[in-house]
């Protein structure tokens, strides 16, 4: 199963991690579902997403973990990105890393898993 890409803040990460489960962003909370990216799609997501911010996180996640929770929907372009209808179980998390950024304020990515 592929591996799925969750970029938040830090804080929201511990927050997660001292519930034991993650309920998703503020903006995944509304438009119902848990947005996640590909590793084809996360450098773009990050650019548009969370440009010029710091103290991110890059959660790596096993999509084969979810079932039938986890939908692939079009977005940007007619792509299809992996959505997340529940809670995410922080068992199904494989590492967790800073997402820092770089000299030229984009963020510096460690090599990704398709």
């Amino acid at each position: 199963m592929p591996t799925l890409y969750k970029i938040l803040p830090a804080s929201l990460w511990r927050e997660a991690e001292a519930a034991g489960r993650f309920a998703g962003s503020p903006v995944d909370r509304k438009d119902g579902f848990i947005h996640f990216s590909t590793a084809a799609q996360v450098e773009e997501t990050t650019a548009k997403h969370f440009a010029g911010q710091d103290n991110l996180l890059l959660v790596r996640v096993d999509a084969g973990t979810f079932g039938a929770a986890l939908r692939w929907e079009p977005s940007r372009g007619g792509a299809l990105f992996p959505h997340l209808y529940g809670e995410l179980d922080l068992k199904a998390v494989r590492k967790v890393e800073p997402l820092p950024l770089g000299p030229d304020g984009r963020h510096v990515f460690p090599p990704l898993e398709p």
